[in-house]
């Protein structure tokens, strides 16, 4: 399957440094994506098709995927960064009967 037909269709975001909230070593963001098939790809995924991460064999109701991201991150020491990350999305995999799902997520970076 060509994953070329697959498309953002309206990205946005923003990320701020800590030091506008006398945080320095902080920072924050957050993004909104509209994300679409062409219509051969509707197409493949509603008679059965499957790919790497979309496609169970049923998309009866297509829909474009809605994502809303924010993030908020530390750095805890020279070596340490935790970041905190939400998730929220419509119609996940494209489909309208599925969803809305809430991700969480934890993120720890090392460096040594």
């Amino acid at each position: 399957y060509n994953y070329d037909n697959i498309s953002s269709i309206t990205p946005a975001g923003f990320s701020a440094k800590g030091s506008y909230w006398n945080q320095p070593t902080h920072s924050c963001g957050t993004a909104f994506a509209v994300n679409g098939l062409s219509k051969d790809a509707q197409a493949y995924f509603a008679a059965g098709g499957t790919g790497i991460l979309i496609g169970d064999g049923q998309l009866p109701h297509y829909s474009t995927e809605q994502i809303m991201e924010a993030y908020y991150s530390v750095k805890v020491n020279k070596a340490l960064t935790v970041t905190g990350d939400f998730q929220y999305v419509r119609n996940p995999a494209y489909n309208a009967d599925r969803g809305p799902v809430s991700i969480w997520g934890l993120r720890l970076h090392a460096e040594f």
